[in-house]
């Protein structure tokens, strides 16, 4: 409160580019919610593509986000413990697709995964095919929005320390106990934001998406991709759902702030 007194009275200017930076963020979502036709929106956010977009998006979010896990935890935990130049080069390596942008990512995914790419090949003789099918879709998904879940875990864990876990190794307790019992627990916080994160990240993904799963309906074409081509042939669609997009987001958002709250609240 202290620093937030001291910025109005003591540099009242701040308060124009802080005012200009919200209205710049607020104004495009308050547009969008005036201009919608309420009365159609039920219908418009039900049509059978609208559905089979939304259906396809949550469920690869959700396969995706349970990857995402999988593989993120251990990268976080190795980055969180590892110094040097080696760790650096990992790290810097593992959150690329932070800074890629999305269509980027896409064609390198199909340089990797696609039918005539360096392990796509590989696979396509072996009768399996990824790139432009649902199992593409998650792959995209997880190439972005792991980095979300890796930073946000390693945050967590460098803030916490190796003390716990000393104390913990001398006690007698096995390293896989230590993990369980004490390292995840301690940096839950980080963990449950950066999942939040993370399925928000796949739930809004569209550029590595098209680029390297296509747009089939009910196969490929999830909630963004349904927007975008709605914004050609119906706008009044691509506005509504748009919307849903933007209360998910809202939620996430919501989520993400309650559980930080709570967490310092409850620090002594």
């Amino acid at each position: 409160m202290r620093g937030a007194r001291l910025g109005v009275a003591g540099v009242p200017w701040l308060l124009v580019p802080a005012a200009l930076g919200t209205a710049l963020v607020a104004l495009p979502v308050v547009a969008m919610a005036l201009t919608v036709e309420w009365s159609q929106f039920w219908s418009l956010v039900t049509s059978e593509p609208s559905r089979d977009a939304l259906w396809l998006s949550l469920r690869t979010a959700t396969v995706s986000t349970l990857l995402c896990l999988v593989l993120g935890v251990p990268l976080a935990l190795v980055l969180a413990r590892s110094h040097g130049r080696a760790a650096t080069l990992l790290r810097s390596v593992v959150l690329l697709p932070l800074v890629l942008p999305p269509v980027v990512g896409g064609i390198a995914l199909l340089q990797a995964f696609g039918r005539r790419g360096l392990l796509g090949g590989s696979f396509t003789a072996l009768g399996v095919d990824i790139a432009f099918t649902t199992t593409a879709v998650v792959i995209a998904q997880t190439f972005v929005a792991m980095p979300f879940l890796v930073l946000s875990l390693e945050g967590a864990l460098r803030s916490t320390g190796t003390r716990f876990e000393d104390v913990a190794a001398t006690l007698g307790a096995a390293p896989s106990l230590t993990l369980r019992r004490v390292t995840l627990p301690l940096a839950l916080p980080g963990l449950v934001s950066g999942t939040i994160l993370a399925f928000a990240r796949c739930l809004g993904e569209f550029g590595a998406t098209i680029t390297f799963a296509g747009s089939l309906q009910g196969t490929t074409r999830t909630l963004p991709l349904e927007i975008y081509l709605q914004r050609e042939g119906d706008p009044r669609a691509a506005v509504a759902l748009s919307l849903v997009l933007v209360a998910v987001a809202v939620l996430v958002i919501g989520l993400t702030r309650a559980r930080r709250s709570s967490l310092t609240a409850g620090t002594p």
